[in-house]
């Protein structure tokens, strides 16, 4: 196929990129469905999260971290598993079974477990050196309507303890954290996290097609988006480069213009 060049479009970093980040979540679907992705989204995919526990229960793990590796993506091991292993005294060994798998990142949260800033300011500095670190603030509840206040506290702290990234709380549902109960992105917590931390170092997770359009629409093609449905990969990078309508004629705008999701 010859790659076309016919349009004006936005300038995006090429990989490996530090900034316009596109972070998926694997649920846990098989190696050739892997393959199947990669064929045609690897150029535009750059952090892959297996979700929650599936790492532990994957009978095909290894096969799946190959393929990645092979086209320079890294995984990252979702968050819960690794607050699981806290809550029973065994992170240590979670973090060594990780490094041995092939886990070039690791999510460090407090969204499902009993845990302090301090112990997670603990674990985060026990997973750096091995791993890139990528920090998550935000409670997994709904309802948690305190993070303009509490979030860029937490998540400076994470910085400062070695993460190389904040993510800030969506879910696979994009219902809490970041967006109400419908969906919508609370701009003060938006708003808050980037001023605390700047923007370059927020993953904002935006499962939903109307937040990432508007993460968008408000810091431009270069914002970092996580949670991305898997087969969403290819409509994520459409959105950025202006090629669907929702951000056909997208500039950076101040928050006080950002409409909802």
């Amino acid at each position: 196929m010859v790659d076309p060049s016919f349009l004006d479009l936005p300038a995006r970093a090429a990989k490996p990129r530090a900034v316009g980040l596109t972070h998926v979540l694997d649920p846990g679907i098989p190696p050739g469905a892997a393959a199947d992705l990669l064929s045609s989204a690897a150029p535009h995919l750059d952090i892959w999260k297996v979700g929650w526990g599936t790492a532990y229960v994957d009978a095909a793990l290894d096969a799946k971290l190959a393929l990645l590796a092979a086209e320079g993506i890294p995984a990252c091991l979702g968050g819960t598993l690794l607050e699981i292993a806290f809550a029973q005294g065994r992170a240590r060994e979670c973090l060594a079974w990780a490094y041995g798998a092939g886990f070039a990142m690791v999510e460090v949260s407090r969204g499902t477990v009993e845990m302090t800033v301090a112990e997670k300011r603990a674990l985060i500095g026990s997973a750096v050196g091995r791993f890139t670190v990528l920090a998550e603030v935000g409670a997994k509840s709904p309802g948690e309507q305190l993070a303009a206040r509490t979030w860029p506290v937490e998540a400076r702290s994470d910085l400062d303890a070695g993460a190389s990234l904040v993510v800030t709380e969506g879910r696979q549902s994009g219902t809490v954290g970041t967006f109400d109960a419908n969906g919508r992105v609370r701009p003060d917590v938006v708003e808050a996290v980037a001023a605390a931390v700047g923007v370059e170092r927020v993953v904002f997770e935006a499962p939903r097609s109307s937040q990432q359009a508007w993460f968008i629409r408000r810091f431009g093609p270069e914002v970092n988006l996580g949670n991305v449905a898997l087969g969403e990969v290819l409509s994520v990078e459409t959105l950025r480069l202006g090629l669907r309508s929702d951000t056909a004629a997208a500039r950076p705008q101040d928050a006080a213009g950002a409409g909802p999701a």
